[in-house]
This record gives C-alpha cells, sequence and structure tokens, in this order.
C-alpha cells in the first residue's frame, strides 16, 4: 500500500488526487487529506510544500513521491518504474521543481476556473 499526503485546500491538488483516484481502481493508494489528517510522519508544513508519499514504509517526496504513487497505478506504473533510474528521476525532479514556482499562478487559475 502506498500513502499519499495531499494539500485539500489547494483546488489544483484536489483534481490531481480526484483523478489518482479514479486511475486506482485496486485501491492500491491510501490518500490522506492534510487539512483532516490527525498524524502526519513530518511536520504539516513540510508536508504542504512538496508532494510526500510512502512506500513500503520509505517516505519519498517531489517527483520520486509522485513515482512511489504511479507504481501503484497499472496505468502509470511504467513512468514509476522508469522513475527508479537516477537519471529519470533527475529529470523528473528539475520538471517538479520547475512546477513548484509556477503552482501559486496554477492555483489562482485553477480557483478561477472553479467560480
Amino acid at each position: 500500500m502506498v500513502t499519499v499526503w495531499f494539500d485539500g485546500g489547494c483546488p489544483l491538488c484536489r483534481r490531481e488526487i480526484a483523478l489518482m483516484k479514479r486511475l486506482d481502481r485496486r485501491g492500491a493508494i491510501r490518500f490522506i487529506n492534510l487539512e483532516s489528517a490527525q498524524s502526519c510522519p513530518l511536520d504539516r508544513a513540510t508536508l504542504l510544500a512538496r508532494f510526500h508519499a510512502e512506500e513500503d514504509g520509505r517516505l519519498y517526496e517531489g517527483a520520486a513521491a509522485f513515482a512511489a504513487m504511479w507504481r501503484a497505478i497499472p496505468m502509470l506504473r511504467p513512468l514509476g518504474l522508469a522513475a527508479r533510474n537516477r537519471i529519470v528521476l533527475t529529470v523528473l525532479q528539475w520538471g517538479y521543481g520547475h512546477f513548484l514556482r509556477a503552482r501559486p499562478f496554477l492555483q489562482r487559475l485553477t480557483r478561477k476556473m472553479e467560480d
């Protein structure tokens, strides 16, 4: 089982998690909304700053956390397995870093679309 912590207050995050829930037909992922989480492996601010997932007792963050989540979904598993390659993961982490810089803008845009 993979555990994923997500920001339930972020419209962008809610959309992505809704998609992952639909793809997770086997129920292999436990999604925890940080807005109502009872306990967390790290402090809330750290979990909100970057995406986190736990797979086989190991905590991942950023692109590695996405890869752990992808490995639990048959359709995305090849991408998650490819991310075990250091070069592939480095490229994904680079992309995730750029996404984090654009995240505030994307969140505002998503909120406007929801209104």
